[in-house]
């Protein structure tokens, strides 16, 4: 009898290690721009509601923050796909690291600067002699562009702003330091409003309305592994769940952003903010399929072009994107 139940526990051993190497799911390791929250809420939706699983993939989803830059991430092995903004990928590109967009599930920019109308800011004719709060790690390169469009010096001066290099929250806001700091639709903004400045104390101006908008969260890979089929099967698999997690988003945002709060393992996250947050996410990905327009990577890549003598790009790249993935979706 003892013979028997081994011999039965080996057989249901062997015969569960052969199924589970015929049915392994392929693994995905995605990197996140910043920490767990609505901004990425269609990864996390896809994850939730099976649909990796369906695509049988096993999707890593990493929580970025201050101090994870996505394109060293990938670089150093990572990550197979990372979510960044263009600008940071396009100069990472040119630096040496072979980024390229495989996917837009971002439409439109939700960057803003933020000012207080005490300060007299009324337009951008205003921000001579003003100091305005702006973002690093990358974040820098459109308004760089903005400013250098609007030939306006970021050295300080009566004729230039000073710039200050500000954390990602508004305290320099808050506290006076700035006049303007950079802020998303989505997030910052709304932390200036609950701290209890008024709508009707500010005054915005959205990159989109400037001219000067460039594409944020793409979807990027290293360019030597979309010589491998496979890859671009599993990548194509891959795009297509998010985008339906990006979808589920916009028809059951509640929904999503309680998702979302279930992933956060650090807990600062509120129901309130993720809620706002999905519905101002929303508006972003909306009329997305994911597959990047070219017209949008040209005004880009024109935007950082146009940074004077310190551009953020030196010239036009070449093979920064590829439709091969979207085009592999069964």
């Amino acid at each position: 009898m003892k013979k028997m139940l081994l011999g039965a526990v080996a057989f249901a051993f062997g015969a569960g290690a052969f199924g589970a190497s015929v049915l392994a799911a392929d693994t995905v390791n995605l990197q996140l721009k910043w920490v767990t929250q609505a901004q990425f809420a269609g990864y996390y939706v896809a994850q939730d509601k099976g649909f990796y699983e369906d695509a049988d993939l096993d999707v890593n989803i990493k929580p970025g923050g201050p101090d994870i830059a996505p394109p060293q991430v990938i670089v150093g092995g990572g990550a197979d796909v990372v979510v960044d903004w263009m600008p940071s990928a396009l100069a990472s590109r040119e630096k040496g690291v072979p980024l390229v967009n495989i996917a837009q599930p971002f439409k439109t920019s939700g960057m803003m600067l933020t000012c207080l109308k005490e300060t007299g800011i009324k337009s951008s004719d205003d921000f001579k002699g003003k100091t305005l709060g702006v973002w690093f790690f990358g974040n820098e390169y459109p308004f760089l562009s903005w400013m250098s469009k609007l030939q306006i010096p970021t050295t300080g001066g009566d004729d230039g702003v000073s710039v200050l290099k500000q954390g990602f929250n508004v305290d320099p806001l808050l506290q006076k330091q700035a006049d303007c700091v950079s802020t998303m639709t989505y997030n910052e903004y709304w932390q200036v409003i609950d701290a209890g400045i008024p709508e009707s104390e500010l005054v915005i101006f959205k990159y989109e309305e400037q001219g000067v908008a460039t594409l944020e969260d793409g979807l990027y890979v290293l360019e030597d592994n979309l010589k491998d089929p496979a890859f671009v099967d599993k990548m194509a698999r891959f795009v297509s769940a998010s985008m339906k997690g990006w979808d589920y988003a916009r028809t059951h945002p509640e929904e999503a952003a309680n998702i979302v709060l279930d992933n956060d393992a650090s807990g600062a996250q509120t129901e309130k903010h993720q809620v706002r947050m999905m519905n101002e996410i929303n508006k972003l990905t909306a009329g997305s399929d994911g597959r990047l327009n070219p017209e949008d990577y040209e005004r880009t890549v024109n935007t950082l072009l146009s940074g004077g003598s310190d551009p953020v790009i030196t010239k036009k790249p070449e093979g920064a994107w590829t439709h091969v993935v979207m085009d592999a979706i069964k």
